[in-house]
């Protein structure tokens, strides 16, 4: 088979489709009959000069999705194969990719470097292959080594730094890589390409060098280097060495005093006349210490004491940085579509603007006036839209008080630019309006741009607009969308809306029917905003309005059950259009429900409703699933125990949900409308928790599944558990078995690690599972209070532990001090002795006391009066 190989990578690549199944065919019966052998054979074949180079650089293609792949179940599937291998052969192949590193034909290196990354990724963190390092950094300082072995070995360290951690490198072993790479970036020794690949191998490389930078002399040296290479004659050699600086600026911001004049300097040089590749990159830099400087005021809030020094660089910059990206605005890209997507330097500039201004506030104020001032009466319409855009990239930022009165004495000139002749100025100035809407006007809190004597005038321009092009309908769509989300919560200001609901919801509805509506995400953002309308108004006054709307979507949602599916094009605007009818039936239906008065017309409808969710549901798309799903929740909660009649019908798709790790934010939603339906039918739903739990507790078990589904599963338990009593203890070994295994997972978490999506992940879980022991402690209290006796210590060990946590977020110290409570609430004298132990819990709750966060004092003072009974008793 080995020997066939190279026909079979050929035939692979075949334009005849049956050749190319068959060849493919035979390739993965060679994978599975000796996986090994196969590998084996890919690294030969990638590493023969006399080989075709389509071939080989199959070979190596298919060699690295044999180590690696997107999925993270399938990835650890692949690095556990790997491991399984024997050493001979491992050694085999990874000496093979090394030699390629110095094959003549550049693809054949270039594939070869990404193998060898991606077992790295597998190897290194595990202390296998510790000579890789070693091996590479002799291709660099070999005599006469050849530039393409250079290139190739720059370009593999690039990949490794890539993939593994810093941690997994000694600072010997980062040293020297770091010489080799920033000496591969020198002019004078090194050809264009070796430079390139040293360059974008330093950006990988520039994690691991916290110690190196910490080092004046060796910062200066890497500093001067990247200085230089930003410098070069070659656009993509520049490109790169910006990148590294932009990356510098976020890792590094606390040494780049000495620095920044020169990088100034540089990036305005690049900005002004650079390459668009370049000056992006330019930009970011700038964009970068933003981000720092944003994050650092935000600390500054609180008592961190050894928090990095405000160096306040923007501030420092502020009067040639600010006319620089004001210029970028002019800069742009004449005929583009109007895509959302595309940037350029025009789209990067604002962007920065938009930074700047949330860096340093009221300042940026008299910089940027004058040029909206100027150019917006101007007859060229670059300096129209570019005035336009710079208003608008300022609006979050500035206080209240010294944007309100711009904004009063410019929104009507902006509302009359909507009618400007020129698609780009009324793209961005519809853009402009939403934002001003979104940060300017909230009643709730006691300011607003819009008042009683402007507000008939927005509304017409609006709902004039949303005819315009599809770019910039969508645009004011989101106007729209923003204009509502100011009323929700707000009172009797909202009665100053009500008068515009119905126009307003005709209009996004004719809007959302247009031909044109998937340009520009049209059709969708219409429906999203006739969603704010409905969730944001006044339920008294528009009542009428809201019910006569549920017919009209039900109707909609019925039609697309209709349509002739003849492409994959049908299906998928199938269910866009299913998703989007059953995201307005959601809101609609917690509206109505909201109040008495209303529900029932929820009630009324339910029969039909539901049967069009189930029928959504036999469309079988992922994303409708989603959208079905939540909006059944709704339903669920409005209909109470009558939702115990569509249980039958449904509980099919629920399992369907349950089962779906693939698209695992379908299983999630369906997790969290088992809550809502267990919550809505009590005991009613007896009968089908032998299924669900058995579900939830394979969702729980499983490796495949994403772990952002299991925190719910706990917290479902709560609900399942409080729905059934007495019912819920032939299940409680096995469920708190399982939070038992998940405390001990938070327990082994390091709450100070550096990594924000596990610390969040961590939250999650510490706070599920104390809302799981919540609802099982309460769903025994009034029958079987003594099925959870044997687990109190460890509840309360758990709690110690995580109130003992130095980083703690407030949502997880509410469930613990909940669950703290409930434990002394429904096991009572019982566990008097556990109380006795624990002390410091005394003391964190009198802490607890004195928050400012009103829920959790009134939680801890419960809890406390919950414990001093047992302690009294």
């Amino acid at each position: 088979m080995a020997m066939e190989i190279t026909q079979f990578l050929l035939a692979a690549q075949s334009a005849d489709a049956r050749i190319r199944t068959e060849a493919e065919a035979n390739l993965r019966q060679f994978q599975e009959q000796n996986a090994p052998s196969f590998l084996l054979s890919l690294s030969v074949e990638l590493a023969n000069n006399e080989k075709p180079t389509e071939s080989r650089t199959l070979a190596g293609i298919v060699l690295k999705n044999s180590l690696d792949a997107k999925d993270a179940v399938t990835k650890e599937h692949l690095a556990r194969q790997w491991k399984t291998i024997d050493i001979s052969i491992i050694s085999q192949i990874k000496d093979l990719l090394l030699r390629t590193l110095g094959s003549p034909v550049s693809e054949a290196r270039h594939t070869s470097a990404q193998v060898i990354a991606k077992i790295a990724s597998i190897d290194i963190p595990r202390k296998q292959w510790t000579g890789l390092i070693g091996s590479l950094l002799n291709n660099m300082t070999q005599r006469d080594s050849p530039a393409g072995l250079k290139q190739s070995t720059l370009e593999t360290l690039g990949y490794v730094c890539e993939e593994i951690s810093h941690q997994d490198l000694g600072q010997d072993e980062v040293n020297n890589v770091l010489t080799a790479v920033v000496q591969g970036m020198n002019l004078a020794e090194n050809s264009p390409e070796v430079r390139l690949a040293a360059t974008r191998a330093l950006y990988n490389a520039l994690e691991f060098a916290q110690t190196n930078f910490e080092n004046e002399m060796e910062r200066n040296y890497i500093m001067k280097m990247i200085c230089e290479t930003a410098l070069s004659k070659e656009v993509d050699i520049r490109q790169a060495a910006f990148e590294c600086l932009a990356s510098i600026a976020s890792r590094y911001y606390e040494v780049l005093e000495p620095y920044m004049q020169a990088l100034f300097e540089l990036t305005s040089n690049a900005v002004k006349g650079d390459e668009e590749a370049v000056a992006l990159q330019a930009i970011e830099f700038w964009s970068s210490i933003c981000d720092e400087e944003i994050e650092l005021q935000e600390f500054e809030s609180g008592e961190s004491g050894d928090s990095v020094p405000h160096a306040r660089f923007i501030e420092k910059a502020l009067t040639s940085l600010v006319p620089m990206l004001l210029e970028t605005l002019l800069k742009q890209e004449e005929n583009l579509d109007q895509d959302d997507n595309i940037w350029n330097i025009a789209m990067a500039g604002g962007t920065c603007l938009e930074l700047v201004a949330r860096t340093v506030g009221d300042a940026i104020l008299p910089l940027v006036m004058p040029f909206v001032e100027a150019n917006i009466v101007k007859p060229d319409w670059h300096c129209r839209e570019a005035a336009t855009f710079a208003f608008g990239s300022i609006i979050e930022g500035p206080t209240i008080e010294q944007l309100s009165g711009l904004v009063h004495a410019g929104l009507d000139f902006l509302l009359r630019l909507m009618k400007d002749e020129n698609n780009h100025v009324k793209d961005t100035t519809a853009w402009t309006l939403s934002r001003i809407f979104e940060f300017l006007h909230h009643p709730a809190r006691g300011f607003s741009v819009i008042s009683p004597d402007n507000l008939p005038r927005v509304v017409e321009v609006l709902l004039e607009g949303t005819k315009d092009a599809p770019n910039v309908a969508e645009k004011v769509c989101c106007a729209i969308y923003h204009l509502c989300q100011g009323y929700e919560e707000a009172g009797t200001s909202s009665s100053l809306f009500t008068p515009y609901v119905p126009a307003i919801i005709e209009c996004l509805l004719s809007t959302a029917s247009r031909p044109d509506g998937d340009d520009s995400r049209l059709r969708s953002t219409a429906y999203e905003s006739v969603n704010a309308v409905v969730r944001c108004s006044n339920i008294v006054e528009t009542s009428q309005i809201i019910v006569q709307l549920l017919p009209v979507i039900m109707n909609k949602l019925g039609q697309t059950l209709e349509l002739q599916i003849v492409s994959s094009d049908d299906k998928e605007k199938q269910g866009d259009l299913q998703a989007s009818f059953c995201g307005v039936l959601q809101v609609i239906i917690q509206k109505l429900s909201s109040v008495e008065e209303t529900k029932r017309f929820i009630l009324e409808a339910a029969d039909q409703i539901m049967l069009l969710f189930l029928r959504v549901f036999a469309c079988r798309s992922s994303t409708v699933h989603e959208e079905a799903m939540l909006a059944i929740g709704a339903l669920a909660y409005a209909t109470g125990s009558h939702f115990e009649k569509y249980l039958p019908e449904l509980y099919k798709y629920l399992e369907m949900g349950l089962q779906n790790f693939e698209e695992y934010q379908v299983c999630a939603i369906t997790v969290g409308v088992v809550g809502d339906i267990c919550r809505a039918l009590d005991d009613k739903a007896l009968q089908y928790c032998d299924g669900i739990m058995n579900h939830l507790m394979k969702d729980l078990s499983s490796e495949a599944l994403h772990r952002s589904v299991k925190p719910p599963i706990f917290s479902v338990f709560g609900d399942i558990a409080l729905a059934i009593g007495e019912h819920f203890e032939k299940y409680t070994p096995y469920a708190v078995q399982m939070m038992q295994g998940a405390a001990e997972l938070c327990a082994r978490m390091d709450s100070s690690a550096n990594d924000d999506e596990l610390l969040e992940y961590g939250n999650q879980l510490k706070c599920s599972i104390f809302e799981a022991y919540s609802g099982i402690l309460q769903g025994f209290k009034n029958s079987k209070p003594h099925v959870m006796l044997p687990y109190a210590q460890h509840i309360l060990q758990f709690v110690e532990l995580v109130l003992r946590e130095t980083h703690r977020d407030d949502s997880v110290t509410n469930a613990a001090v909940a669950a703290l409570g409930d434990v002394a609430d429904v096991l009572g004298p019982n566990i008097k002795q556990l109380f006795g132990d624990l002390a410091f819990i005394d003391a964190f709750l009198q802490e607890c006391l004195q928050s400012d966060d009103e829920q959790l004092r009134t939680t801890a003072a419960w809890t406390l009066e919950r414990i001093r009974r047992i302690m009294e008793s």
